[in-house]
């Protein structure tokens, strides 16, 4: 193109003005509305990511879901950074891209941490580079308290869904204590119901396991099975494919506010639901760790944050105030006179 590209920052542009001072005037009222045209205009989706991309995650037998988490992510680095493209992209593009990700696009800081390792793939494994040829920065992550339901609020979540296939979803997602994609992807061969277990096959990391079923719904899967037939994986959609996590996301959330609960209920609110009430009731930490399939221990302790009985230990100041008779109770209670 008869030109030179360079990335579009300040120092850059400074460097221009300081090298071309005294010598040539540089207009820059284009860049400037093309930067603004660019800000609030979406990013292409045109496909940039090279097919060796997509084969090596194949052929290192990730899953369908980071396959496409990986390849949506990397693609969208490569349109921000075009016309650079994927062979000739640098540490300052990398930056670049996380100050869009966190100043315009405003993603959670998990969202961040997957692009980086979007890229960190394609640099790492497919080119083969060694990590001390670069460095990208992490953003902190964010230690976020899982949300959970009531004992009482679960009743009332299974007991507002009419629908049979969504009723048992629910049921099972708390029961086991199973991630969504777990739940899609078993099989009726997995589930003994003779000795109440489920087996998870190819979880994440490529793990099995084995986690509990409760025996209250033996015979809720038995009526399931006999009414629908399913013929391969226990929860079928048409033409006897997977279901859709998307159906049971939206009729998970519509349910929950039928039944009057206020909190932001996903299918992992009913995961951590099922971990919180094991540990309220005695069960062994090591255990639980092994039932969700946690290759750490401490990724299973945050569940000890949000247990009720590990919270009514803890007394409130107030209430050591109010029980040596320092103040009155009747004075919280009492309405300020105007």
């Amino acid at each position: 193109m008869r030109c030179w590209w360079i990335p579009e920052t300040k120092s850059n542009l400074d460097l221009l003005f300081s090298i071309y001072k005294g010598k040539a005037w540089l207009d820059i009222n284009t860049l400037k509305k093309k930067s603004t045209k660019l800000k609030s205009a979406k990013l292409s989706t045109t496909m940039l990511v090279p097919a060796v991309y997509r084969e090596y995650l194949k052929r290192m037998r990730y899953s369908e879901s980071t396959l496409k988490t990986y390849t949506s992510l990397f693609n969208e680095f490569l349109n921000f950074i075009s016309p650079i493209t994927f062979e000739d992209f640098s540490e300052e593009d990398i930056r670049r891209y996380q100050d869009w990700l966190v100043n315009e696009k405003k993603v959670k800081i998990s969202t961040q941490g997957q692009a980086i390792n979007a890229i960190k793939f394609y640099l790492e494994k497919v080119l083969r580079g060694k990590r001390e040829v670069y460095y990208i920065e992490r953003p902190r992550k964010e230690r976020q308290l899982p949300i959970v339901l009531s004992k009482e609020e679960v009743v009332k979540l299974i007991a507002a869904t009419p629908n049979e296939k969504h009723k048992l979803s629910f049921a099972m997602l708390y029961s086991t204590g199973m991630r969504i994609s777990e739940l899609l992807h078993l099989r009726l061969s997995d589930i003994d119901l003779d000795r109440c277990i489920v087996h998870i096959k190819n979880a994440k990391g490529k793990k099995d396991r084995i986690t509990v079923l409760s025996k209250n719904l033996i015979p809720v899967i038995e009526t399931f099975i006999e009414a629908h037939h399913p013929k391969y994986w226990l929860l079928e959609g048409p033409k006897r494919k997977q279901y859709s996590a998307s159906s049971i996301r939206q009729t998970l959330k519509r349910n929950a506010k039928l039944a009057g609960i206020t909190k932001n209920v996903t299918p992992h609110t009913l995961r951590h639901s099922f971990a919180t009430h094991l540990l309220e009731q005695g069960t062994d930490l090591r255990y639980i760790q092994e039932l969700l399939g946690h290759s750490s221990p401490e990724t299973t302790a945050i569940y000890t944050s949000v247990t009720d009985s590990s919270l009514r230990r803890v007394k409130s100041p107030l209430d050591t105030i109010l029980d040596d008779k320092k103040l009155s109770s009747n004075t919280l209670n009492k309405r300020t006179e105007n």
